[in-house]
């Protein structure tokens, strides 16, 4: 009990502190999507460059996943130990690495260096959510909005401008996915300050009193896990291969990444909005409702033989995606009371759902390399819509997943 009061006591202190933390977090929101979305819309290239199969394609974005869903669940334990801005600055520094090693060799450096930015990303994953719960707990929805609305912008204008990279420099494909370590660099040097300056981020803060009933446990819990990872599998999934299907149609590589950058784009109110109206909720049920319609109707569209609607269809899913982000980031705050328990429910929501999500992309390429289309790998976003709305409606109770007579 001691530990919810003292963080619900805190209010945000717009001083020169609380501004730099803030420009911190939205500096580290502009790298954790970036690196990812730059792929899909030059993967044609990688595939043609490298001689790889659509499958081992997919594991460009799979990688990253399967490394969230291994590295989340030590994640708390790591800040707990050296802080979080320390953990937070290392992770930027080793997304920098892994940036500059995706891009600059054969299949082996590709592979590697996706594997070290899914490492550094699944820190700020795990930990933005718990630090924004600890600094600003009046403002949890603001703050979560601000910088899911830098993640989806910064994700936007990477799928937009990587294509067009490409074809402006030499080095192609490995300029428009390397550029990206110039952000995260930036981000590291933003950061920097936190190391030394802010000691509340010193660790996520163990929960006091008795030890409350493992998250495992929870139907609660596990709603959350399904929908995070469900709706991540609709997003990794729609960045790794719906460019691709949209040049198999006759777009233009560049056309087609701009068309998913208009998905991206499409996300931003969506992202800033959706956690406050959800904050101002005590049950979230009604957005899941329709968030699945709006999700429906847009990747719906894409069995429709009209390309002139394709913009529409991308803006539909937009709208879904942005929103069920959000809300998904708000659920880590919503269903628990103390930063150290939204710490521990998104490292399991992070790491199950992640690993869950790490399916999608490889499936999607191994339907399509199976049967010769795109009709059986597009039936996998319905089936996953259908999942994520079952999880939603569990999430979206008014509960915490620790019960108040286990604090």
């Amino acid at each position: 009990m001691e530990e919810k009061d003292t963080y619900r006591s805190k209010r945000l202190k717009l001083d020169a502190g609380a501004w730099l933390l803030l420009l911190g977090v939205v500096a580290i929101a502009f790298t954790l999507r970036s690196p990812l979305t730059a792929v899909g819309p030059v993967i044609s290239r990688i595939i043609e460059d490298l001689g790889i199969s659509n499958t081992t394609a997919g594991f460009l974005t799979t990688i990253p996943l399967l490394t969230f869903a291994l590295v989340s669940p030590v994640v708390p334990k790591i800040a707990d130990r050296i802080g979080m801005a320390r953990s937070l600055f290392l992770a930027l520094l080793v997304l920098t690495i892994g940036i500059i090693i995706r891009s600059s060799g054969g299949t082996g450096l590709l592979l590697a260096g996706t594997f070290l930015l899914g490492v550094a990303i699944s820190f700020a994953n795990v930990l933005l959510p718990s630090l924004v719960k600890m600094n600003f707990p009046m403002q949890v929805g603001l703050m979560t909005g601000i910088y899911t609305v830098s993640m989806n912008l910064a994700a936007g204008t990477a799928a937009g401008l990587s294509a067009p990279v490409a074809d402006s420099f030499a080095p192609g494909w490995r300029a428009s996915i390397g550029i990206w370590a110039l952000l995260a660099a930036a981000a590291l040097v933003i950061w920097l300050p936190q190391v030394k300056k802010r000691p509340v981020l010193e660790a996520s803060g163990p929960a006091k009193g008795p030890a409350p009933r493992p998250l495992w446990k929870s139907p609660l819990a596990w709603g959350v896990t399904f929908f995070m990872g469900l709706q991540s599998v609709m997003f990794y999934t729609t960045a790794a291969w719906v460019p691709e299907v949209l040049v198999s149609r006759g777009f233009e590589e560049s056309t087609a990444g701009w068309m998913f950058s208009l998905l991206q784009f499409s996300q931003i109110p969506l992202t800033f909005l959706v956690p406050i109206i959800a904050g101002r909720m005590k049950d979230q049920r009604l957005l899941v409702v329709i968030i699945a319609a709006f999700y429906i109707a847009g990747y719906g569209g894409l069995f429709v033989d009209n390309m002139s609607l394709t913009p529409l269809w991308m803006i539909l899913m937009g709208v879904a995606g942005g929103a069920s982000f959000g809300l998904a980031m708000m659920f880590f705050a919503l269903r628990t009371r103390t930063p150290s328990e939204s710490a521990s429910l998104s490292g399991m929501a992070q790491s199950i759902g992640y690993l869950l999500a790490a399916a999608g992309p490889v499936l999607f390429g191994a339907l399509h390399d199976v049967t010769g289309n795109w009709t059986a790998s597009l039936w996998l976003f319905i089936v996953t819509i259908i999942l994520l709305f079952l999880s939603g409606m569990i999430a979206g109770r008014d509960e915490k997943t620790v019960p108040t007579a286990a604090l």
